[in-house]
């Protein structure tokens, strides 16, 4: 896997081209970017946008909401409208948007947008001092024009600039910082617009100030190469869409992820579609009740973004999904139950509200499952900038920006349906807390490795204390055998603990005759193979299959010893992998498991496996080191086990 620092882009074309990389053990926190060039400026940059977007639009629906009489712009309309005009331009012109970040150097291109940003705020301060309505739905139109042009050259500057260490870190950082600016934008927004007679001039030379700072800013971001220069633009967005999306539905993990993000903003905008009514309606709390939900989603979200970096040890851990998809679902039904017995009372102010232990659940389950939101949302994101092509990532994530819009749309629509059949706001949020488990459980079923990976989590965090060192050995790209001592039942699982890129392993046939975790070394398409002499055809069917892996570029591991150890020692390495290096002579990187024997998953001396649980007790400490690559013109059996021995004892 890359070093700290080293960008994903770069680091594949040095696996590509044999160059040497630096390494470091020692990778700084995902705070620590804020204080290096090649992250802080792009990070102003996109929050004051964020904030931007929110001071703009939520001043404006104040403003005709509570001080303009519009009859054509009715105020019970007036949200709709102003978030119907900002989503629009995301379904029209992602498609080309997504291409401009491919071609273009995305620097070059932030400056433009920021440039932009301050055309539009120009005109919407005019239009904000002379309460000119149709003026300021332009802006907002232009303003989801400047988001949508901004979105894939956001989430496609990442990879180029951070390594793989670093992804889920920086992309926490900007969904903490996205919400934060949204948060703050809406705060300064409806306190602007409110000040007697000097609010409209106020919140203009808000908009514009915003703007020009985010484009001073603009001038630090470096430069980043455009990806793919010769693109030639398809200005047809639907058919670039529908290309893209084929494009990335070629890798369906990838595929699934850009799907598994649009749920979640449909699952997050009925929440925040639903606040002001749930506080009026159901809480019985004033337009500070409604404000404090806002507050408690947004640092929700927030903090579980930060959360990531922590719980996948500054790795793109997708084990990470299940955990949010599970969270978001047990909080978001507790919240009907905490909210649905709540008696009627006057309408309560902040401190009031507060005040009452009843609602004290209420604010836990929203901050939970918002927390939970973000566990969810961030792996996601990292997952699809580290496994598409760099020369169509931008493009992939318009077209992610694209089904985010229809989702939420659908989620509007959604929830009118619910509450015209005579659904109460806490049975909408029931039915959306139970509907997330369902569509959480079909993207894991039709792509195990989500599920593979959080058993991996949950096994090397709660059963075991996992320490891995030398991963900087394991590579991030290209194909490489993985060659390991076999110590236990868990070992595959392990060193998908350990890899941020999937695994295929070539097993004993007999592995997957054992009930639950033959079930899941299925799931996971782990090759079974079985001796020569016991089934020929079973036995050339495992290094056929091990061939396609490497052709592909994958990571093949293989147990050489032929079994698990029936006595905690080190067996002979079997010749298998000289098989496979005769088609496929690709690197060849040693690992050793430690302090494995005698857990519950081993056998013990005479004994089966699995017989004792809790043998060592939980938070038993393992380990899993990993030994600089072998070249392929030197490997042998012999030289692989002295490797494989002298990593266990390191």
């Amino acid at each position: 896997m890359s070093p700290a620092g080293r960008p994903i882009d770069e680091y594949r074309r040095a696996q590509h081209e044999g160059t040497p990389m630096s390494t470091t053990s020692d990778h700084p926190n995902q705070f620590a970017l804020l204080g290096q060039r090649r992250f802080a400026p792009f990070f102003w940059v996109q929050f004051l946008g964020a904030g931007n977007d929110n001071l703009f639009k939520f001043a404006f629906t104040v403003m005709v909401t509570y001080q303009l009489q519009v009859s054509w712009l009715p105020a019970s309309l007036a949200g709709l409208v102003i978030g119907g005009l900002f989503i629009l331009p995301f379904l029209l012109f992602s498609a080309t948007s997504g291409q401009l970040a491919d071609k273009m150097e995305k620097g070059r291109l932030m400056r433009f947008v920021k440039s932009l940003e301050i055309a539009i705020m120009l005109l919407a301060g005019w239009g904000f001092m002379q309460a000119n309505v149709p003026v300021l739905l332009g802006c907002v139109f232009l303003m989801g024009l400047h988001s949508t042009l901004f979105g894939p050259v956001k989430f496609a500057y990442l990879p180029q600039h951070l390594g793989e260490r670093e992804l889920t870190g920086g992309n926490g950082m900007v969904e903490m910082g996205t919400f934060v600016a949204i948060l703050l934008g809406q705060v300064a927004g409806g306190l602007l617009i409110a000040l007697p007679e000097v609010g409209a001039m106020y919140a203009a030379w808000a908009c514009v100030g915003v703007a020009v700072l985010g484009r001073v800013l603009a001038q630090a971001v470096p430069h980043s190469p455009a990806t793919d220069p010769t693109l030639t633009i398809n200005w047809n967005a639907f058919t670039e869409t529908w290309r893209n999306l084929k494009l990335a539905h070629q890798n369906i993990v990838v595929f699934r992820s850009l799907l598994g993000i649009s749920w979640m903003w449909f699952f997050g905008a009925v929440f925040l579609s639903m606040f002001p009514a749930f506080a009026r309606d159901v809480l019985h709390g004033n337009e500070q009740v409604a404000s404090l939900l806002l507050v408690v989603f947004s640092v929700g979200v927030g903090i579980g973004a930060l959360l990531c970096e922590m719980l996948s040890r500054r790795h793109v851990e997708i084990g990470l999904v299940p955990l949010g998809a599970l969270g978001m679902s047990v909080f978001a039904i507790d919240l009907y139950f905490a909210a649905r017995g709540l008696p009627d009372a006057a309408v309560m102010g902040l401190s009031a509200f507060i005040a009452q232990p009843a609602h004290w659940r209420v604010l836990a389950d929203l901050l939970l499952l918002s927390l939970f939101a973000g566990i969810y949302s961030v792996p996601m994101y990292a997952l699809i900038q580290l496994r598409s092509l760099p020369t169509h990532r931008a493009r992939i994530i318009a077209a992610n920006n694209i089904l985010n819009a229809l989702f939420m749309i659908v989620s509007a629509l959604g929830v009118g349906v619910l509450l015209s059949a005579g659904f109460t706001i806490p049975e909408v949020f029931l039915v959306i807390g139970l509907l997330n488990a369902v569509v959480a459980g079909y993207i894991f079923l039709i792509v195990p490795e989500y599920l593979l990976r959080f058993l991996a989590f949950l096994l090397s965090r709660v059963v075991y204390r996992f320490k891995v060192r030398g991963e900087e050995n394991i590579p991030a790209a290209g194909p490489a055998i993985l060659v390991c001592n076999h110590v236990s039942y868990v070992d595959a699982v392990l060193l998908m603990a350990a890899s941020p890129r999937p695994i295929r392993f070539i097993m004993d046939h007999r592995i997957f005759a054992t009930p639950l975790l033959g079930r899941l070394f299925k799931l996971g398409k782990a090759i079974p193979i079985a001796p020569q002499r016991d089934d020929p055809a079973a036995y050339e069917r495992a290094f056929a299959e091990a061939r396609r892996v490497l052709d592909e570029g994958d990571l093949l591991a293989i147990f050489p010893e032929g079994g698990i150890t029936q006595d905690g020692t080190l067996g002979e390495f079997k010749g298998g992998v000289m098989k496979v290096l005769q088609t496929n002579p690709v690197p060849v990187v040693p690992l050793a498991l430690q302090n494995l024997w005698g857990s519950y998953f081993s056998r013990v001396e005479g004994g089966s496996a699995m017989v004792k649980p809790f043998r060592r007790g939980l938070f038993s400490e393992v380990g899993l080191v990993a030994g600089p690559a072998v070249q392929p013109a030197e490997v042998t059996p012999s030289l692989l086990r002295e490797r494989v021995a002298g990593l266990l004892t390191a």
